[in-house]
């Protein structure tokens, strides 16, 4: 099933949508929701992984909202697929599983992001942007799921990951970080997205953003999930959501 919305002349190209979800009414409230969204167009939907494969093809979505739970093949077994056919697509998984063995699995096959569907509805836009612009999102409250799943001692025989995650470094790694770096870090842990950490912290987001930056510079790390990992193993007093 394929969804059209028009744009006004002069506008920036919305984001380019295709819906997963083995759940029609779900998929219809999703498309509402998104569709409030000035800048996303539902192109296209899926209810199971062949119509997501042939409609990734012929559509070429810039971002793939993929569930877990789908007939006959699991979303998470269906990643690396569906990014073949549309090598430029985004994938997010949206789903209800909070498996360990599922986040690890799906970061592995080089989702964008994982997210629940319990999440609050207005936090999921926001997820779509930042995985959209290259950031790997992970839903609120699952930091300490991301850890386990890349703790060595749970890990699988990995599969490549184009963003490995680097051990650990020595806890006085983490010392170099300023008491607002060690803020942000501990948000990141929690999930908190730029715009919250902004909010929460009181300060411009441009500035939470040069934190990370800086963040990611002292630590030698490449991307928030490293961050979240590292800082739930590395800094203390984490507080749960």
């Amino acid at each position: 099933m394929s969804v059209d919305r028009a744009t006004g002349p002069g506008l920036p190209a919305p984001l380019q949508v295709l819906l997963v979800d083995d759940h029609a009414l779900f998929r219809r409230g999703l498309a509402a929701l998104l569709g409030e969204q000035p800048d996303m167009r539902i192109v296209g939907e899926a209810g199971d992984v062949n119509e997501a494969l042939r409609l990734a093809a012929g559509l070429q979505p810039d971002l793939i909202l993929l569930d877990n739970h789908l007939p006959g093949v699991a979303g998470v077994d269906a990643i690396e697929s569906l990014r073949r056919e549309a090598p430029r697509a985004r994938v997010l998984m949206l789903t209800v599983s909070e498996s360990a063995d599922d986040l690890r699995s799906a970061l592995r096959s080089g989702a964008a992001g994982y997210v629940l569907k319990s999440g609050a509805p207005a936090e999921l836009p926001e997820a779509m942007r930042r995985a959209s612009r290259g950031e790997t999102v992970i839903g609120p409250g699952l930091a300490g799921k991301v850890m386990q799943a890349f703790d060595a001692g749970s890990a699988r025989p990995p599969r490549p990951l184009p963003d490995e995650l680097p051990a650990p470094p020595a806890v006085p790694a983490f010392r170099s970080l300023g008491e607002r770096e060690t803020e942000v870090a501990l948000a990141i842990a929690r999930g908190a997205s730029n715009k919250r950490i902004a909010l929460d912290l009181d300060m411009a987001e441009a500035t939470v953003k040069a934190h990370v930056r800086v963040i990611l510079r002292k630590l030698g790390l490449s991307s928030r999930v490293q961050i979240a990992v590292l800082a739930s193993r590395g800094l203390p007093d984490i507080p749960k959501d």
